[in-house]
């Protein structure tokens, strides 16, 4: 199993049922693939969908139906489409249960930070911001490092995709809750040691004195 399907499982047990959520573009598809049996949400792409779910068997793709990223997906019956300014409408008003992001860094208060610097071949803005602060609950599902650099810093080093604190951070190696106090660690990876979480986190870690594995399925 590799990094991002650890933390895509991972995540997907974070649904419940009559949620909806929007997964953002890259890795956080991923999340739709692996609902938790018995558990029915209602996925929203921002472009202007509610009701996808993972992609279609290849040579079943439709054109019209993608992603806020370009990629496939496929509607569900009861499925529904409208412009963008309704799906914004949905995310600023609060509509949206949870929404699962990717990220680049995210500091030790639990700000997220998603994009690069305009006018660079860097990722921009997106929607991120208004889901971070419009999304009742955001999980940031990113992998722990990048280029042997942690994601997870005492101090952003790039522009803040908003001041909000996100609710959860789900990596290959752990799950971090940001916290009034810090972040702390709530569960590691199977097989992962302490070490290894520590050797790359660039922020301090609040340890409970029991972290449990990370479960990867519901069953």
């Amino acid at each position: 199993m590799d990094a991002k399907e650890i933390i895509a499982r991972r995540v997907a047990l974070e649904l419940r049922d009559g949620m909806l959520v929007n997964l953002g573009i890259g890795l956080p598809t991923l999340v739709a693939r692996f609902v938790p049996r018995g558990v029915s949400v209602a996925f929203q792409s921002e472009n202007g969908l509610i009701g996808f779910s993972a992609p279609p068997p290849e040579g079943m793709e439709n054109s019209d139906l993608i992603d806020a990223g370009g990629g496939w997906i496929a509607a569900l019956p009861g499925a529904a489409s409208f412009d963008s300014a309704t799906s914004f409408a949905l995310i600023r008003g609060g509509h949206v249960d949870l929404a699962v992001l990717g990220g680049l860094q995210v500091d030790a208060a639990g700000r997220l930070a998603s994009w690069m610097i305009p006018g660079k071949f860097t990722p921009g803005m997106g929607g991120a911001m208004d889901l971070v602060a419009g999304a009742k609950r955001v999980i940031v599902a990113m992998q722990h490092a990048a280029k042997s650099e942690p994601k997870i810093v005492e101090t952003l080093t790039l522009p803040p995709t908003a001041a909000r604190r996100v609710s959860l951070i789900v990596t290959e190696l752990a799950v971090i809750e940001p916290t009034n106090e810090g972040l702390v660690l709530r569960e590691r990876a199977p097989g992962v040691g302490m070490s290894d979480i520590f050797d790359n986190t660039g922020a301090r870690l609040i340890v409970p004195e029991n972290t449990p594995e990370m479960p990867l399925s519901s069953d």
